[in-house]
């Protein structure tokens, strides 16, 4: 279906590949693999016509369609989750147009014999016939189902897309794509903002698929799961094998052996050949004699190793000052999003080395959790943070809070502090941005390698205690050991949220569950937890949490719909501004306490501190009513 030949790319006059060559046939499910930066996203783009090569051909047959899912979408804003779905259909929503246009001019008309009245009723049903042959009966129940799959509730159906995060909004372009029955999927980090369920629905999907997949995954499990074909990019060049990734690591291996032994006796028989020529050359008896092994051994093919990445990232995590015992404590924490409650209740005391998993199920509040306990959100209840305790924080979208139009090197130096500036490209180095590489702006860098460059700045600033939410998204297979190994030999107090049972193993001593919106922990490892809890994997962990019983579709008023939507945003807004101001409050409170002379000698401070309070005020009770008119509508 699409021929690559000798495609070859470069930036710059840096070649990122070259002589790529191969083929995609329907039933071809391929894995394409490599390093961070090795050019697979570039590849895919190539694929899905988004770029050209710098040199060689890509040949697509005709009537063959392609869909393409990036790692970064741009979704519309105004319309529903179920009317931006429908926007995969673009010629049946034409015809309904048309429908809806002649109908509406058939109602105003009664010359019911004319000849345009009978040419729009033919029209009429010429459109109804091609709307019934392309699906147009089974378009919307098809987008349902699919997006079901992905995880979205029938209330989710009918929200407006900027009410959902990027990770959902993914999954609104991946159902239109799969909804399309492409010739080929190109589908780059699929999984990133997926929760495991949808994993799984994913898997099946794409299994049982009529079309060919080209994929970009560091997820090894959903690789050997999907794929029955693996394509690998290392230094420069690709290797290409019918295998899934675990077979196809282990075939690679077993044939780098094989080259390495032959390659051996090959030296040591062309060594032994060069000594009889020498030996021979000595002798004019013998002058014929060397004349011929010479010949012979410049027709010898040199056997060639195939080449292996060996470039790794070098990662450390020193701690700073040495903390009191206790870290973190909570006294019935919780947290609300207006009516919507994602923790209750959390108690916790966290000591000094600690290595703590939270584990459980999407949308049970460990992010949440997290970003309450490093005070980027503010929580209900108590909470105590420990004496000399200095934070390190990794969020999940923590690479997409770098500044695109900002080189690698002015990120890096902008986040040093006046201790390391010095040993700034130093520690750009251990992350595999070396010379000109550091002149490159984060525009142009891949996900793991911006995951990477997070991970540097992390390095810059001093702690004793590090919270990281899901930092292998984006990390290719070898970062993501190299990660793990650092974070094992980290000293301080580690705080993980993630889902992967591999990277987590053997890494904490402690396990706190997520589940019905509260928390438990344990005092063991996860591979004692899962197996005490009689779980094979997260997975199940995840499937056993209770599942939210989905609405049956009904009547939707859309005028109410529309003002409750246009109310929670408000409500969310004016959430903000009252965290904002209490945290303003609270740290002018505190000034006040330390040095309460200095603080009130500022101009029109008393004024300016009474004003803050009374707009808190002001806030609280607009929030009131807000909540008060959405409870009144829900109840309509």
């Amino acid at each position: 279906m699409l021929d690559v030949q000798s495609v070859s790319v470069s930036f710059g006059g840096e070649v990122l590949f070259e002589n790529v060559s191969f083929r995609i046939a329907a039933g071809d499910r391929i894995g394409l693999i490599g390093k961070n930066g090795a050019g697979k996203s570039t590849l895919l783009k190539l694929l899905a016509r988004e770029n050209s090569p710098s040199s060689g051909t890509l040949s697509l047959e005709k009537s063959c369609s392609m869909g393409y899912l990036p790692q970064e979408l741009d979704v519309d804003d105004h319309r529903t989750v179920l009317n931006e779905t429908y926007q995969a259909f673009p010629e049946l929503l034409k015809i309904q147009d048309r429908q809806e246009e002649i109908s509406a001019m058939l109602n105003t008309r009664e010359d019911y014999e004319s000849q345009s009245y009978q040419e729009l009723i033919q029209e009429l049903t010429d459109l109804g016939t091609e709307f019934e042959i392309l699906g147009g009966y089974q378009y919307e129940a098809q987008s349902e189902r699919i997006l079901t799959g992905l995880g979205f509730t029938q209330t989710d159906l009918h929200q407006i897309t900027n009410t959902f995060s990027g990770g959902w909004r993914m999954r609104i372009e991946l159902a239109k794509i799969l909804l399309k029955a492409h010739d080929i999927l190109l589908l780059d980090e699929p999984t990133n903002h997926l929760d495991i369920d949808s994993i799984e629905w994913l898997e099946q999907f794409l299994t049982k698929y009529k079309g060919a997949v080209v994929l970009v995954s560091h997820d090894i499990m959903f690789l050997n799961k999907v794929t029955n074909r693996t394509v690998e990019i290392v230094n420069k060049r690709h290797f290409d094998l019918k295998k899934s990734y675990s077979e196809f690591m282990k075939l690679r291996d077993e044939m780098r052996v094989q080259q390495l032994a032959a390659q051996k006796n090959q030296e040591k028989e062309i060594q032994q050949t060069e000594k009889l020529i020498e030996r021979f050359r000595a002798k004019a008896s013998k002058a014929s004699m060397a004349q011929s092994l010479i010949k012979k051994l410049d027709k010898v093919d040199r056997i060639e190793v195939d080449a292996e990445e060996t470039q790794a990232m070098k990662l450390k995590f020193p701690v700073s000052v040495q903390p009191g015992k206790m870290i973190f404590e909570s006294r019935g924490l919780a947290k609300s999003y207006g009516e919507k409650k994602v923790l209750h209740g959390v108690d916790l005391f966290i000591e000094r080395g600690t290595k703590l998993a939270f584990v459980g199920q999407n949308g049970q509040g460990k992010s949440t959790l997290a970003k309450i306990l490093v005070d980027v959100l503010e929580g209900e209840g108590e909470l105590t943070r420990g004496h000399n305790v200095k934070i390190g924080y990794f969020a999940q979208n923590q690479s997409e809070t770098l500044d695109p139009s900002r080189t690698i090197l002015q990120i890096v130096e902008d986040a040093a502090t006046n201790e390391n500036r010095s040993r700034v490209r130093d520690l750009l180095g251990a992350f595999l941005f070396r010379g000109d590489t550091v002149d490159k702006k984060v525009s142009v860098l891949s996900g793991g390698e911006r995951n990477r460059l997070a991970l540097c700045k992390l390095l810059l600033q001093p702690f004793n205690v590090l919270v990281m939410d899901e930092p292998t998204n984006h990390l290719d297979i070898q970062s993501k050991l190299i990660l793990k190994e650092a974070l094992a030999k980290f000293e301080g107090t580690l705080l993980l949220v993630s889902h992967d049972r591999d990277f987590l193993s053997g890494l904490c001593n402690q396990v706190l569950e997520f589940k019905d919106f509260k928390t438990k922990l344990y005092l063991e490892g996860i591979s004692a937890y899962l197996e005490n809890k009689k779980l094979n994997s997260l997975k199940e962990l995840e499937k056993n949490s209770p599942k939210v019983k989905k609405e049956k579709p009904k009547d939707i008023d859309y005028s109410l719909q529309k003002k409750n939507k246009s109310i929670n945003n408000r409500l969310a807004k004016t959430e903000t501004e009252i965290a904002d101001l209490e945290r303003e409050l609270k740290a002018i409170d505190l000034e006040l306490q330390k040095n309460y002379d200095q603080t009130i000698s500022k101009p029109n401070f008393f004024e300016s501190y009474e004003n803050k309070k009374k707009l808190l005020v002001e806030l609280m009770k607009k929030w009131e009513d807000m909540a008060s008119e959405i409870e009144a509508l829900n109840k309509s």
